[in-house]
């Protein structure tokens, strides 16, 4: 007798082993049509997995969220057959599911084109129609690496050499002919895949990552549940191309990169005012929540790193370093160790707890060169980095504490809707299993008591410690993970930090590692495409500019500059001998947020023309007026 539990609790008993596909169908033909795979126990499995023992067991739909990676999964394989079919000889490598779709990397001696795209979707739609079962088989490992080879798939075989000894090799077949080496879990049928996919790009990816093996063919392609889903994410991705933060970097004159400085950025002076006003904002809250501002040094001796255990973590292959005087030194990748040498001056008391040290602190990586985009991915940057050194008692208050300022700083950026994720013990880690219990259960219970609802992503922690990752979605629904916090009860150790307790014995710290917007550079790139480089008034880099109409209003533009100026307002002029409707257009583009007009009349009556950024109409106020309405609306939250 096998009794499956449902996910509403009831239990059906059956008095043989079954499979999922069973199960669905003695639940209902809705459901069996429907169903897609199953969870025994939490696993996801194939739906003909057999159930042979007592179980909790749900079945998997395309209305399940976690059924996208399935999909996904899925189309990889789909799309590997039809390359196949179309291009005899390819062979295929890794084709994972990813975010928001799939890729396969193939090995040909012919590229793929743009041209190819289309015809490989018309038959990856043809196996679908096809309706090919996928079946799951457990091969020998060395039947299996013998077959692949026999077909000239030696990367398949390669990739099974490297497999645990004792893992199974599971093998899937689509129909008669196709099949690849894969953990699964797989749909029932090429045909429940549906057709709500789509090949985006192509792109050149080394076999395992590594320059010194041979160069692959990638195809990128989207995978959906339903054609809806597959449009507005199309949608989404026409629209993030307009907002593409290196486009109107350009158009507002805000910075550029260039092959001389791979990877560090060349802060234009609007873009540096744009960088300037952000962390002006953010170090005014952190002095409101008793933060203290220090400056550690960028290159330090290697041995720091060997102590911190970075350089395990980095190594020379992450970090950029240098020799001087027989010193082997680092270029820091990030600011927690110097944090840890400022903490260690002079004896410390529990009184002096919690202690919260902030630094704007340039850092390095020595991220690879294909990896590098714009401002979102750097090798030079700049974090709003901050460590709280507290006792464990603390750890709960301190974590609601920065949630709280973490809120804010949010919702005054723009961004009212967060998600959490928890990341635990990730396989390579510092400290023993009792210290993560401890940090875990600490950074869990602090986190739910600051009433915040998280979703779990194992394996995901720091070497060092668990991590809440806080994730914003953006005006046209990406995701972006920025903030961060990190339960430490590692590094303080190994670094040999201490306090003297109340009860006169030296006692180890917590370090609670914060950032809010994580790095400057990577923060501004997505308020650019957040915004639409349409910045409020307060953080926009250039606030208005004061245009004339003839050069009878010279004087007088400038005279309306100056005031606005003298209000504190950012504010140029645009004297050139050009019609307005010429100067309209050009800071658009540049997405200026409000024209001043200024002609005769205006000049003789001492008002100006308010020009909004999108707006089709102007209102007429005098000068005083004009500049306390803009100096109000410019004014910068929490201030």
């Amino acid at each position: 007798m096998v009794a499956i539990t449902l996910p509403d609790g009831s239990v059906r008993r059956f008095d043989r082993a079954i499979t999922g596909a069973d199960l669905a169908a003695d639940i209902g033909p809705g459901l069996a049509k429907a169903a897609l795979a199953i969870r025994i126990d939490g696993k996801m499995m194939d739906l003909l997995t057999p159930l042979t023992t007592d179980a909790n067991v749900s079945i998997v739909t395309k209305k399940d969220e976690d059924a996208l990676e399935l999909l996904r999964h899925d189309a990889a394989h789909v799309m590997a057959e039809a390359v196949q079919e179309l291009f005899p000889g390819t062979q295929v490598t890794i084709g994972p599911a990813i975010e928001n779709g799939f890729y396969y990397d193939f090995a040909r001696d012919q590229p793929f084109t743009l041209d190819d795209l289309p015809k490989i979707e018309a038959k990856m739609r043809e196996i679908v129609d096809r309706d090919e079962p996928i079946r799951r088989e457990v091969w020998d490992r060395e039947k299996a690496i013998t077959y692949f080879e026999s077909i000239g798939e030696k990367y398949k075989a390669e990739l099974i050499r490297g497999l645990p000894a004792d893992e199974p090799i599971g093998v899937y077949t689509q129909g008669d002919k196709w099949l690849d080496l894969c953990r699964g879990p797989h749909l029932p049928s090429t045909g429940k895949l549906g057709k709500a996919f789509k090949l985006m790009k192509l792109a050149g990816a080394y076999w395992r990552g590594d320059s010194n093996n041979p160069m692959l063919h990638r195809i990128y392609g989207t995978a959906w549940a339903d054609e809806k889903q597959l449009q507005a994410h199309i949608t989404m991705l026409e629209e993030a191309e307009k907002r593409d933060h290196r486009k109107i970097g350009q158009e507002m004159n805000l910075f550029h990169l260039q092959e001389e400085a791979r990877g560090a950025v060349f802060w234009h002076p609007k873009g540096w005012t744009l960088y300037r006003t952000l962390q002006s904002y953010i170090r005014r809250r952190l002095e409101a929540a008793d933060y203290v501002e220090v400056n550690t040094p960028l290159l330090m001796d290697k041995v720091l790193w060997e102590r911190s255990g970075h350089w395990d973590k980095f190594g020379a292959k992450n970090m950029f370093t240098s020799e001087s005087e027989e010193r082997h030194l680092a270029v820091k990748p990030m600011n927690c160790p110097g944090h840890v040498q400022i903490f260690n001056q002079g004896i410390r008391s529990y009184r002096e707890l919690p202690l919260r040290m902030a630094e704007f602190g340039c850092c390095h990586r020595n991220e690879p060169s294909g990896a590098l985009h714009g401002l979102m991915r750097v090798r030079a940057f700049t974090q709003d980095d901050a460590h709280i050194f507290c006792t464990e008692d603390q750890v709960r208050a301190e974590t609601k504490k920065f949630i709280d300022l973490l809120r804010v700083v949010y919702a005054d950026l723009g961004f009212d809707e967060i998600r959490v994720k928890f990341s635990d013990r990730p396989p390579t880690r510092a400290g023993s299993d009792a210290t993560w219990d401890k940090a875990e259960a600490a950074l869990r219970e602090a986190t739910e008591a600051a009433g915040l609802e998280w979703t779990l992503n194992p394996g995901e922690g720091a070497f060092y410690g668990p991590k809440l990752e806080f994730v914003l979605k953006d005006a046209i629904g990406r995701d972006w993970q920025c903030g961060t916090l990190q339960a430490d009860f590692v590094l303080p150790e190994r670094l040999g930090a201490h306090y003297v307790g109340e009860d006169g014995a030296k006692h180890v710290p917590v370090m609670l590692h914060r950032a809010i917007l994580g790095s400057f550079e990577r923060f501004i790139g997505m308020l650019v495409e957040n915004y639409a480089g349409k910045f409020p008034l307060w953080l926009a880099p250039l606030q208005a500019v004061v245009c004339t109409i003839t050069d009878e209003a010279k004087g007088y533009a400038e005279e309306v500059a100056a005031t606005m100026k003298a209000a504190g307002l950012r504010v140029e002029t645009d004297l050139r001998n050009e019609k307005i409707n010429y100067k309209v257009r050009e800071h658009s583009l540049a997405k200026v947020p409000v024209l001043v007009v200024v002609g005769k009349k205006e000049a003789e009556t001492k008002g100006v023309a308010l020009r909004r950024l999108g707006g089709q109409n102007q209102e007429i106020l005098a000068l005083t007026e004009a500049t306390d309405r803009l100096v109000k609306e410019a004014a910068v939250p929490g201030t």
